[in-house]
């Protein structure tokens, strides 16, 4: 070039931008999802988010022991009081059987190994010759109410916030447990927390939480809540939602009240005992760097990365109910959602210092700051301007909220969700430009758009499709469109109406096929004609439609689905 030799150049340029498209096109040639989906996917990872291990140096003074003295920090308790254990006469029971436990230990899967340094791989392996001794072992621990203390140390890893962390604060604590607790803990957590929580004691009310129970999932919660300020919609000018945040939940949780609150549950008091024991004296490092911190104990948390947490959490939640009938409260682990329909807005202010107070005798700690509010107005043909009213508590007041990755606004559309959704399956079409670039061969490259585009396209469908228009399904279809053009998305690969209904159907087949369903009690009663009528899809009675529900709500949309 310096050389005016400018053809040359450009031929010479020419030739090894060939060389480099050559060599990058039999970099994945071999690629499988199929048949090898764990080898297949790390290396879409690699070329898809380079960089994901940080190369970054970290912050000045920002050691392995300052994080773990930050995160036992808020994992403290000024007011710690150990629960009080339950006198009672030892049991020869058996807790757990050898064909229990082999079979966990069988169907192990590839997970972190925990400070006991006994690999998940080692378990499955040895299966057969370990599973007698550690029945003795768990029923052991169970029996004489004690927790190895190997099982109370905790590993951390902190993964940080921000692009760019300059403080402890940016980094978040992922906890490794070891495996054999894990192993335990969730036996415990299935075999006696899940059924006790179908029989509530009176004071403690599980139907309003979706998450960490059977059933329960985002679908669940955000369907509840719309079909909630749906039906207040049909009688209220208007319902205030107030999306409520608690700052470092579940690692502030405090445990006599938590243990206070199991022990009104139908727990065997032998598994009572061994959860107070499980709770005290856990301790946890930091490896960050290259260095592992001194252990430090904690008093306060569920206990982060163990099977028991989630489910100590939603008991902890449990006694968190409105004061005043009319409101209602969704909750999804510690997403709250507290609904206030016109007629009780002046209660409000109360709801939420019930809220703060609640939080207060757990540890925890309701942020005003990051909370929202919005208002949901009627959509009658003839409404009428409505005063709303002021915000509470310094709540900001918002026209839409991020509702557990679904775009909310204050007009019950999906306009804006949609929009959001787009913006993001965009940023994801130049991944697979690269993939595709690279030789990943064109099953694959489906593959990977199914399991990644499609599932963001049909997240939380049931709940947020019936507030979608036209003009939006189209908008969803020319992405589609567009993708199949490009070869990323299968050609049988169905438009966006088809995929919102098998969504719609397989969910609903779900809630009429389980009683225990956490969607049941949304349902209308039974049918109990003793004539022979024209066929359904379900036994359910017709609910009276209005304009405010029409199709929109995922009950009302199922029950007159094919009724005609």
């Amino acid at each position: 070039m310096r050389a005016g030799r400018v053809e040359e150049a450009g031929a010479l340029a020419k030739q090894v931008r060939g060389a480099i498209i050559k060599q990058n096109a039999l970099q994945l040639r071999r690629v499988n999802t199929r048949k090898c989906a764990k080898e297949a996917w790390n290396k879409v990872r690699q070329l898809t988010k380079p960089g994901g291990k940080e190369d970054s140096h970290p912050p000045p003074g920002l050691t392995a022991q300052v994080l773990n003295s930050h995160y036992a920090a808020v994992s403290s308790d000024s007011k710690y009081t150990p629960p009080p254990v339950k006198l009672t006469a030892s049991s020869p029971f058996s807790y757990v059987t050898e064909i229990e436990v082999f079979r966990m230990l069988d169907r192990l899967k590839p997970t972190a190994t925990g400070l006991d340094m006994l690999p998940a791989w080692f378990l499955r392996l040895s299966a057969p010759v370990i599973a007698a001794p550690l029945t003795l072992l768990f029923n052991q621990s169970i029996r004489c109410a004690v927790v190895p203390q190997q099982w109370k140390k905790a590993c951390i890893t902190p993964i940080p916030k921000v692009a760019h962390p300059a403080e402890a604060s940016d980094y978040r604590p992922i906890s490794i447990t070891p495996v054999l607790s894990r192993m335990l803990e969730r036996h415990v957590v299935r075999t006696y927390i899940y059924p006790a929580l179908q029989q509530p004691p009176q004071g403690l009310h599980f139907a309003d939480q979706f998450a960490f129970r059977p059933t329960g999932s985002t679908d669940a919660a955000l369907i509840t809540l719309i079909h909630t300020v749906f039906n207040m919609l049909s009688t209220q000018p208007f319902v205030r939602v107030f999306a409520l945040d608690f700052s470092k939940a579940f690692d502030t949780v405090r445990h006599s009240t938590l243990m206070g609150k199991m022990a009104r549950l139908a727990l065997p008091d032998a598994i009572y005992n061994w959860m107070i024991d499980f709770f005290s004296g856990h301790s946890h490092c930091t490896k960050f760097d290259g260095s592992i911190s001194e252990l430090t104990d904690i008093l306060a948390s569920v206990i982060q990365g163990s099977a028991i947490g989630p489910a100590s959490f939603i008991v902890t939640a449990s006694d968190l109910q409105p004061i005043y009938a009319g409101n209602a409260l969704v909750k999804f682990a510690d997403d709250t959602y507290v609904i206030v329909p016109a007629v009780n807005t002046d209660t409000s202010t109360s709801e939420l210092i019930n809220v703060r107070t609640w939080a207060e005798e757990n540890n925890l700690k309701l942020n005003c700051s990051k909370s929202k509010e919005i208002i949901f107005t009627s959509r009658g043909t003839c409404r009428k301007p409505v005063a709303l009213p002021p915000p509470c508590m310094d709540i900001c007041q918002v026209h839409s909220i991020t509702a557990l990755g679904v775009v909310i606004n204050d007009k019950l559309t999906a306009a804006e969700h949609v929009s959001s959704l787009l913006a993001s399956c965009s940023r994801s079409l130049y991944a697979m430009r690269v993939l595709r670039d690279h030789g990943l061969p064109v099953s694959s490259l489906q593959d990977v758009f199914r399991a990644t585009v499609i599932a963001k396209l049909t997240y939380c469908a049931p709940a947020w499709s019936g507030l979608c228009s036209a003009n939006d399904r189209a908008r969803l279809d020319a992405f589609l469109r567009r993708c199949k053009r490009y070869g990323y998305c299968a050609d049988d690969v169905a438009v966006i109406s088809d995929l919102f209904d098998a969504a719609d159907q397989s969910l609903f087949q779900r809630v009429l096929s389980n009683e225990l369903h956490v969607l049941q009690p949304l349902l209308p009663d039974k049918t109990n004609f003793s004539y022979n009528l024209r066929s359904r899809h379900h036994n359910r009675q017709l609910i009276r439609k209005t304009t405010h529900v029409n199709n929109s709500s995922f009950i009302i949309r199922m029950l007159y689905s094919n009724s005609y």
